[in-house]
């Protein structure tokens, strides 16, 4: 079997450029927020700040806060009869993360991206996503995304890398982690 790997980090910490970077070397990346941002589109919901974050939570009140986990596994294991290493992103609930690894086992690994808020909420302001607001809208996501448990999958995720820098930093050392995988 090959290796599942999930990067986790509150909004903006640099998730998706984790995810590039993984893309870059030819590792497939199934998106968890993609599946909300689709989810949002299949219900008719004109996008806003706050319309992604409700409709995972009433994703989750509904079905259960692995529902995620659960729509998303059978599509990666496809991925990994072809790929040795395929990446989740935007892993956010300890709910999620423990039907991975009942899943997967041990090839399942969660590696967790840290930045500052005032450095994210730059980052925000800069890629005007859909869901993206103000600063206000940013505190609101971390509180959410910390109920479902993102706190406790940063802290105890198997390798943390520090987005505080330039993003050749991050490209730099990303590779030379995947190197030794």
């Amino acid at each position: 079997m090959g290796l599942v790997i999930a990067v986790s980090g509150l909004p903006a910490a640099g998730k998706g450029e984790f995810a590039t970077i993984l893309a870059a070397t030819g590792i497939p990346v199934r998106s968890m927020g993609d599946m909300v941002r689709a989810e949002v589109k299949a219900r008719g919901i004109p996008e806003a700040p706050h319309v992604f974050g409700e409709v995972a939570s009433d994703l989750r009140a509904e079905y259960g806060d692995d529902v995620l986990a659960h729509r998303l596994v059978s599509a990666v294991d496809e991925l990994l009869a072809n790929n040795r290493i395929v990446l989740i992103e935007g892993l956010r609930g300890t709910a999620e993360r423990d039907v991975f690894e009942k899943h997967w086992g041990d090839s399942f690994k969660v590696v967790a991206i840290i930045a500052s808020k005032q450095l994210r909420f730059e980052r925000v302001q800069s890629r005007a996503r859909s869901e993206d607001g103000d600063l206000s809208d940013l505190e609101q996501r971390d509180e959410r995304e910390t109920g479902w448990g993102l706190d406790t999958i940063i802290e105890q995720a198997e390798i943390s890398f520090s987005n505080e820098g330039e993003l050749e930093h991050l490209q730099s050392e990303v590779s030379a982690w995947l190197n030794t995988l």
